[in-house]
């Protein structure tokens, strides 16, 4: 052989590597989806789970960011039970995908499910809806000062509106009340099946205050007719809600208890698996359309990948166990 010839094949070689070496993850993986990926919505079509869901399927296909179809199947049920069974009836099957929310938590601490989230495989965190503190834009309570200087004063004084005890505003607020030196058990909580019910009542004078995400109390902000006090959130956020203060920036030492959205596999699947779904996911999220849902329905993106988001769920899970055991319900 000659020098030239061995030249010529160590570049081409030299390239390939470098090629290699740039490619991304899930290309660089032993695996790709074979069949028809399924992403399970442990809800009813039409709601904000599944809407999120279709536009996760809408996008892999259309951007062609899988080689196989995608499907939603909504398992609604058994507060999410029937979605997580129906996911364990696949075994070591990287073809099925949960899309799932902190319920995860609360369910299984309030012993509606025997499943533990570490019965599944994290793949990836999208984003986190931080609950905030509206009440009517008249409301005499001008800051977190007042709502705390008038529970204090009687703990029933605020009637709060929210959609469920023991969910992440619920414990959102029951942080930070006690946070603030008080019981939340004490507090004065109205259950209404939804939030824009709830949003009615603070504006027809019939509540004092909601506790919701941001994406639910945006609506009546932006028609004027509620205010936002609080947001939990450990910072800041951008958007809609820049102007609205933090709890800890009005000395209430409290981060919130927050509604994060994710990607979820069946346990025990391969690295090769994980890899090529946070990959993929990853991808996603960074498309124009995908970021434009999250501006448009005022949703705080926050992706991290399967390790990132394992030690996401574990702090997480812990301050959501303190905060319901707080109240008496974790069973």
């Amino acid at each position: 052989m000659t020098f030239a010839r061995i030249a010529r094949r160590a570049a081409l070689a030299a390239v390939w590597i470098a090629a290699l070496a740039a490619a991304p993850a899930w290309s660089q993986s032993a695996w790709r989806p074979e069949k028809a990926v399924e992403i399970i919505v442990p809800t009813a079509a039409a709601g904000i789970n599944d809407q999120m869901a279709r536009l996760m399927q809408k996008i892999l296909q259309e951007q062609k960011l899988t080689p196989v179809p995608v499907v939603v199947m909504n398992k609604a049920g058994g507060n999410q039970t029937l979605a997580l069974v129906y996911l364990n009836q696949h075994p070591l099957d990287p073809h099925y995908l949960l899309y799932a929310t902190a319920t995860v938590f609360t369910n299984q601490l309030a012993g509606l499910t025997k499943l533990h989230y570490s019965d599944l495989t994290p793949l990836a965190l999208f984003l986190v809806d931080h609950s905030v503190i509206t009440v009517k834009a008249d409301s005499p309570v001008k800051n977190m000062r007042d709502l705390v200087d008038r529970l204090k004063t009687d703990p029933e004084s605020i009637a709060f509106g929210m959609v469920s005890r023991g969910g992440p505003n619920h414990l959102a607020l029951s942080q930070a009340v006690r946070s603030a030196g008080l019981d939340p058990r004490k507090l004065k909580v109205v259950v209404f099946k939804t939030n824009a019910e709830s949003m009615t009542a603070t504006i027809g004078g019939h509540i004092h205050a909601v506790v919701s995400s941001v994406s639910a109390a945006m609506p009546q902000v932006q028609a004027g007719n509620t205010r936002m006090l609080a947001i939990a959130a450990p910072q800041r956020q951008a958007g809609a809600v820049a102007n609205v203060p933090t709890l800890r920036e009005q000395g209430i030492d409290a981060n919130g208890i927050a509604n994060w959205r994710a990607v979820f596999g069946v346990k025990g699947i391969s690295p090769a698996h994980v890899a090529y779904w946070e990959e993929t996911l990853a991808r996603m999220a960074e498309t124009d359309e995908w970021k434009g849902r999250l501006a448009a329905t005022n949703l705080a993106g926050h992706f991290l990948r399967s390790k990132d988001f394992a030690k996401y769920l574990d702090t997480e899970y812990n301050h959501t166990k303190v905060t319901m055991a707080d109240l008496g319900l974790v069973k």
